[in-house]
């Protein structure tokens, strides 16, 4: 069975590998362009353009010594992607690089040593720059997509607390972790594999992997995924998956695949790239025939031969494709925009719906109190105190809330006396000497409490979480909170849909908080209660049955 550690490593060395390539392009880019000034200078050519001349001694082997520094260095991966490619039978655009270049060199070397005549340094030296940068940028482009998945991989704890035979504790790392062994998890720790919880109640936040803004009870026999956030309760789980078995490694894999991609125009360029290299050797091997039997000159023949093989290597097309990469990819970024597949590039045109995230995307992901209701002769602000003074100190969303809220309200806030949590449940203490509790509606149900009015009830129904203050198995006020919006989705979709565009919404959290946030935000469709991986199927059947099918809201 494998074991995360395993995909790691595989990870890691897949994303060194990306770094040091990366790297490599940039040393050798620097280097190759460093040397061309001289070689650009000393070229008889450029001399005759600009209508100078530069004498040196030895000038015509110091150009050789120089070119075939930046060939070899410089030109390496050229030359290498050439063999592989003629190996594999798969001519692109290595090849047509490869071949530009070695033509270019080979014939320069030996018009210095032999023939006389015509050298094509400058241009080999300034093509192999130009396509080095271009590799550069386009490389440099994808290694910032990656990043998505190491950020993936670093929210599973390295370490578990693994419980023996003899009920001891013991950390191992969490490789080392196979199904069946039982993993203790504290409150505020993340959970380190896909288990079942065999002892204890909490909290978990899954917002990172389901969307679902609201923390989730969990209690014996509920699921838990890894890398979701235990709470408020210390709970023992049965370890059920490991290493690439787990949600989340199946979650980096959707994105992996979905990096490796090219986009529609990167594979017409490979498609012509193909044809250029025959187009080039054919047109090569004309010319120098048509010369030869013209003149009857092999030299001048040969010369003529490689003009039109040099030339024939588009210098504008291994630079255009990665620039339009990165610079769209920076500008989308820019604007907020990761897109992890480049065909989404050129697809843009036929857009006629737009699918948003929730948590984290049209909301800021976090909590904020929109309506608090008294009850029993309390009022509001006093209902935030109390509720506020029981969760200063905890780093529960909704306490943060509260207590948030309280200080926008300027009310000062002591903690409570004798605080204790309740896992699963909330929060207890006592302040200006009365016992009271914070707590959901598990609790009201548990000690049948009934709901004094009918506003807290709506509260429910538009969609809020709402917290209960009780004193004497009485509720003295309830307190609903919402995933905040964020300002400039209003002006998102507003601009969106007066281009004519529908806006959808595909979010893991519960229906009724999807319906409040859809109708603030005036979106046309949305499908709540969905997991990331059902994510891409609906994406799917939008795309193939488009917007007539569409009968949620």
């Amino acid at each position: 069975m494998p074991h995360r550690v395993e995909a790691s490593e595989a990870e890691k060395k897949h994303h060194m590998g990306h770094r040091q390539m990366l790297e490599d392009f940039k040393r050798r880019f620097i280097v190759s362009t460093i040397l061309t000034i001289p070689i650009i200078v000393l070229s008889p050519t450029i001399q005759s353009w600009i209508g100078i001349t530069i004498y040196l001694p030895f000038a015509d082997y110091i150009l050789l010594i120089l070119s075939s520094v930046v060939f070899f260095y410089g030109g390496k991966p050229f030359i290498v992607g050439l063999i592989k490619e003629i190996r594999t039978r798969r001519l692109g655009m290595m090849t047509l690089i490869g071949l530009a270049i070695s033509v270019a060199y080979f014939y320069s070397v030996s018009v210095i040593l032999y023939i006389g005549g015509k050298t094509f340094f400058w241009e080999l030296a300034t093509l192999i720059d130009i396509m080095l940068l271009g590799h550069y940028i386009e490389m440099k482009s994808v290694m910032r997509a990656s990043m998505l998945l190491e950020k993936l991989a670093k929210l599973i704890p390295s370490v578990s607390h693994l419980v023996t035979e003899d009920d001891s504790i013991i950390d191992i790392p969490t490789d080392k972790l196979i199904p069946g062994n039982i993993v203790l998890v504290k409150p505020g720790e993340r959970i380190p594999t896909d288990g079942t919880i065999i002892e204890g109640q909490t909290s978990i936040d899954e917002s990172m992997l389901t969307g679902e803004s609201t923390p989730i009870f969990k209690s014996p026999g509920s699921e838990v995924i890894a890398s979701s956030v235990n709470l408020d309760g210390t709970i023992k789980i049965r370890v059920e998956r490991v290493g690439k078995e787990t949600y989340l490694a199946q979650v980096m894999r959707i994105v992996g695949e979905a990096q490796k991609s090219k986009s529609r125009t990167q594979l017409i360029a490979d498609r012509a790239a193909f044809f250029l290299t025959l187009i080039a050797i054919f047109a090569g091997v004309l010319t120098f025939i048509v010369w030869i039997y013209l003149l009857n000159s092999p030299v001048f023949a040969l010369e003529r031969m490689v003009t039109v093989m040099v030339i024939t290597c588009p210098h504008a097309l291994g630079l255009a494709i990665p620039l339009a990469v990165a610079v769209s990819s920076s500008l989308a970024a820019s604007k907020g925009f990761i897109i992890r597949n480049r065909e989404a590039f050129e697809m843009g045109r036929e857009i006629d719906i737009v699918v948003f995230d929730k948590t984290g995307t049209l909301t800021k992901g976090e909590f904020e109190v929109k309506e608090v209701i008294p009850a029993n002769n309390y009022d509001i602000e006093t209902v935030i105190k109390y509720a506020a003074s029981l969760e200063v100190g905890s780093s529960h969303p909704i306490a943060l809330a509260i207590v948030r809220y309280a200080e926008k309200l300027g009310i000062e806030v002591k903690p409570a006396k004798d605080m204790r949590t309740i896992p699963g449940v909330g929060v207890e203490g006592v302040v200006d000497g009365e016992k009271y509790i914070v707590a959901g509606a598990n609790y009201l149900r548990g000690r049948e409490i009934e709901i004094p009015t009918k506003d807290i009830e709506e509260m429910k129904e538009k969609g809020y979480t709402v917290v209960y203050l009780i004193s004497n198995d009485k509720i003295v006020g309830a307190i609903g909170l919402a995933d905040a919006l964020r300002e400039e989705s209003f002006e998102a979709i507003k601009i969106l849909k007066s281009m004519g565009l529908k806006c959808m919404m595909i979010t893991g959290d519960n229906a009724k908080v999807a319906k409040r946030v859809a109708k603030e935000l005036g979106l046309d469709y949305f499908k709540a209660e969905v997991l990331p991986h059902e994510k891409a199927e609906i994406i799917k059947q939008l795309q193939k049955e488009g917007e007539s099918e569409l009968n949620f809201y």
